[in-house]
């Protein structure tokens, strides 16, 4: 049974049963598509401006239009919001290039095919936060855009696959001999008494989560650096954190079956996720935008 009662797609809204697609859509043929996934706290969209700036690009990378202008999406997502009845949720959006005959190249007059939703926020545990999680490292086998927010996930799934099958929550990507990010996260290290992360670039999805632990961390004078992180600054970390919408700061407590730092969630974690809840209890009360 869904958690919503509605969903959009090409510019209606319609109940999930009778939101069907084609079996010709590229997104489903090729993975030609791009997503976003837009946090709402207390019903208030989430840095709206830099998920819609991020989708943005994302579709002109990939030289496709976007369907709608900033109002549009403004008033299609706060409809979807107003479906469900859990304050805290979060949205899905994605375009694909459309439905056309099987052919690699684009399309000439293909439409693309809008779809969103919005479902009640899951969020990490208070227990999970106090014992943070188990990840491993892995081979970065992703291709060479992963700046793209691209619906064509096969890597990014068998990686977090691989690192369930292993016991753990995340596979921390290594490329090169420096660390990427995750599967599905942004990746931190607190050593030598500074917050690291490695830059934006062709190998890293640029992450509003991300951005916004950076943002509170100048903010507050906490060292923060982004520069490349090699795979052995994992291993000499007092601590390391994941980092994305819904898992928003995540203590990594364990890697490759090793304790990280004391094997428990350390203080400049502790500092950091009161700094961001404070920040998203003052979202919702309209105290920051």
């Amino acid at each position: 049974m869904h958690t919503f009662p509605l969903v959009y797609l090409n510019g209606e809204f319609v109940p999930p049963e009778r939101a069907t697609i084609s079996a010709f859509d590229r997104g489903f043929i090729f993975g030609d598509g791009v997503y976003e996934v837009i946090p709402v706290y207390g019903r208030r969209l989430f840095r709206l401006a830099h998920h819609l700036a991020r989708l943005e690009r994302s579709l002109a990378e990939i030289r496709l239009r976007n369907p709608l202008d900033f109002a549009g999406w403004q008033r299609v997502v706060e409809r979807l919001v107003r479906e469900v009845a859990a304050e805290d949720q979060s949205i899905y959006v994605q375009i694909t290039r459309g439905v056309a005959p099987r052919d690699h190249a684009f399309p000439a007059d293909a439409r693309p095919t809008v779809f969103a939703y919005a479902q009640p926020a899951s969020y990490p545990t208070a227990e999970l936060m106090a014992s943070g999680v188990a990840a491993v490292t892995a081979a970065d086998i992703r291709w060479l855009r992963c700046d793209i927010k691209a619906t064509a996930l096969l890597a990014n799934v068998m990686l977090r696959q691989q690192a369930v099958e292993r016991g753990a929550a995340e596979a921390i990507l290594i490329r090169d001999g420096l660390v990427t990010e995750g599967a599905a996260s942004n990746v931190f290290v607190v050593r030598d008494g500074v917050l690291h992360t490695p830059p934006n670039g062709p190998f890293i999805l640029p992450g509003i989560t991300r951005d916004l632990v950076l943002e509170l961390a100048h903010a507050h004078g906490i060292p923060a650096r982004e520069a490349p992180l090699p795979e052995s600054a994992l291993y000499e970390a007092e601590e390391i954190w994941l980092t994305s919408s819904m898992r928003e700061v995540l203590p990594v407590t364990r890697l490759n079956d090793r304790p990280v730092g004391n094997g428990r969630p350390g203080p400049w974690h502790a500092r950091m996720l009161a700094l961001y809840q404070d920040y998203k209890q003052a979202f919702r009360e309209g105290r920051v935008e």
